[in-house]
């Protein structure tokens, strides 16, 4: 046998006795998802095909050394292949970026369904504005296909008439974001801050108010993952001050009171679920220092747990509703809507895929 069928077939041999004898993985840190785990085995299972399928995931999932063969993948794609993206994210000037196009019409007809059944429901007494959030394809002219940016605001904009419109993609840069996530930096929002307290009509967004902390565990955002790509970690920053210090946030999933910054998640997979404690349904906050007694409801995705912290200065209560956790038709059993301000805060990666939208 030659030298290297002997090779091959000695690498194959460990590479399954691995796969045998490892224990298997729960979690995939670099994906942030769960794991296949090994099927159960019944006569049943093995007749009906679900067994087969099961250990099919099961297998790919658990393979040994497989983050490292991801990338190697990946590097053979981006520099061998020279195709454009990889998962449907590409790099550009040194930021992973997923790829939003083209509009989704059935994604963007259902948010306005739904946000316009929201607003006949509860919101007719209510002051509405609503911002788009861009996301990073739009800072970017570099050849990679782009939706059309100016008819998909325009189609919010004519399809929610009751919603004042707040656009922040002149508020906003590419330097504004995460390199490898999909998120914008905090501290890098004091423009868009600006810009949505004008639109609500509260006090002007006095960015010398804050000190900005630098969290000393590295930031690994979700295109890290899903990019197989070796990308350098970034260094996350809270902005904080007094009024932030003395808000405490009230989850009704968990039933409990939390700080603004939830430092319990810096030890978490998700660094970015420092800012409010990540996917939450539906939190509270109570301001004691408000300049006024007003009310703020916030309808979000995860965008706006970095900004509503930015809000408070002239709000006693901010509440913030996920409507991908949790169904319009339920939302009286928890909030008494009575004219509060109300700001409609989406991502662009939501809106076009917003079949999550309860």
């Amino acid at each position: 046998m030659k030298k290297r069928n002997l090779a091959v077939l000695l690498l194959w041999a460990v590479l399954t006795g691995a796969a045998w004898l490892l224990p298997a993985r729960e979690l995939s840190e670099a994906e942030r998802r769960p794991l296949a785990q090994m099927p159960a085995i019944s006569g049943q299972t093995i007749l009906n095909g679900k067994f087969m399928t099961g250990f099919e995931k099961y297998s790919l999932d658990q393979f040994p050394l497989r983050d490292g063969f991801r990338t190697i993948k990946s590097l053979f794609h981006f520099y061998g292949l020279h195709q454009l993206d990889n998962n449907g994210i590409y790099l550009a000037k040194g930021y992973a970026v997923k790829q939003e196009y083209p509009e989704n019409a059935d994604s963007v007809a259902h948010a306005l369904e739904r946000f316009n059944h929201l607003y006949e429901k509860y919101l007719q007494d209510s002051r509405v504005s609503m911002a788009i959030v861009p996301d990073k394809g739009y800072y970017l002219q570099d050849g990679h296909l782009r939706m059309d940016y100016d008819r998909f605001y325009a189609d919010f904009a004519q399809g929610l008439p009751w919603a004042q419109q707040i656009d922040l993609r002149e508020c906003l840069s590419l330097e504004d974001y995460y390199r490898t996530d999909i998120h914008w930096r905090q501290e890098k929002l004091a423009e868009a801050a600006a810009a949505l307290c004008q639109g609500l009509g509260v006090g002007a967004f006095d960015p010398e108010g804050f000190t900005v902390t630098a969290l000393e565990r590295p930031f690994y955002g979700v295109y890290y993952g899903q990019a197989a790509l070796p990308m350098e970690p970034e260094t996350m920053y809270l902005l904080e001050n007094a009024v932030i210090q003395a808000c405490r946030v009230y989850d009704y999933e968990s039933g409990k009171e939390n700080p603004v910054y939830d430092l319990g998640k810096l030890t978490g997979r998700d660094l970015y679920e420092v800012f409010l404690s990540g996917s939450r349904s539906l939190l509270t906050i109570e301001n004691p220092n408000s300049r006024t007694d007003r009310e703020l409801i916030l309808f979000r995705d995860s965008f706006g747990s970095a900004m509503a912290p930015l809000l408070l200065a002239d709000y006693a209560k901010i509440t913030l509703v996920d409507l991908r956790y949790i169904p319009i038709d339920r939302l009286d059993r928890f909030l008494d809507f009575h004219g509060q301000d109300v700001l409609l805060l989406y991502s662009i990666p939501v809106l076009n895929n917003s079949q999550t939208i309860k």
